[in-house]
């Protein structure tokens, strides 16, 4: 397989759309594949009509290349919702570091930002005391795709953060 690195950008968002649609689960690194008894995941023979569905839904939507940080605040505004999906503190396998200072900045820009944020993030009592304060509901999630129809997966609880209450809203839980 070519390295993506030798690859220009349009040759690398060609083979991310490609494997994206041909991996097991989604997975961005360490894909793998299987088989199925329902038609291709992607038709390779459709793959432009399927790129054009892409660009028209992103389509008057900026794409930012930024720190989480820095992204946030340049942004922020009372009408701004900014969904925040952190990497799971004490996991590995994102490929990056993310430091618990991060949560800790995450925790702050909500207690001072004008907007409406909303974190999701695996529950573990390090997130729930640097978020304390804040509104939380929690999620049953089923991590493990392989035994999902068997029933097999093991469930786990997900925190769902907010910096405000669903009620205000209509309620989303």
């Amino acid at each position: 397989m070519t390295r993506p690195e030798t690859l220009t950008d349009i040759q690398r968002a060609a083979r991310f759309f490609y494997l994206q649609h041909h991996a097991f689960a989604g997975k961005v690194s360490g894909q793998t594949f299987g088989t199925a008894t329902t038609g291709p995941a992607i038709n390779l023979l459709r793959i432009e009509e399927n790129l054009s569905a892409a660009w028209q839904r992103l389509s008057g939507t900026y794409v930012e290349n930024l720190p989480w940080l820095e992204c946030a605040e340049r942004y922020d505004r009372p009408h701004t919702f900014h969904y925040m999906d952190p990497p799971y503190w004490q996991t590995a396998g994102y490929g990056m570091d993310f430091p618990f200072e991060n949560y800790e900045r995450m925790a702050d820009f909500m207690r001072r930002c004008k907007g409406k944020v909303m974190v999701s993030i695996n529950d573990h009592p390090d997130i729930r005391r640097v978020f304390e304060g804040f509104h939380f509901e929690v999620v049953d999630i089923r991590y493990s795709t392989a035994n999902q129809r068997k029933g097999k997966a093991d469930v786990s609880g997900e925190l769902v953060i907010m910096n405000w209450e669903p009620a205000e809203l209509g309620g989303l839980f």
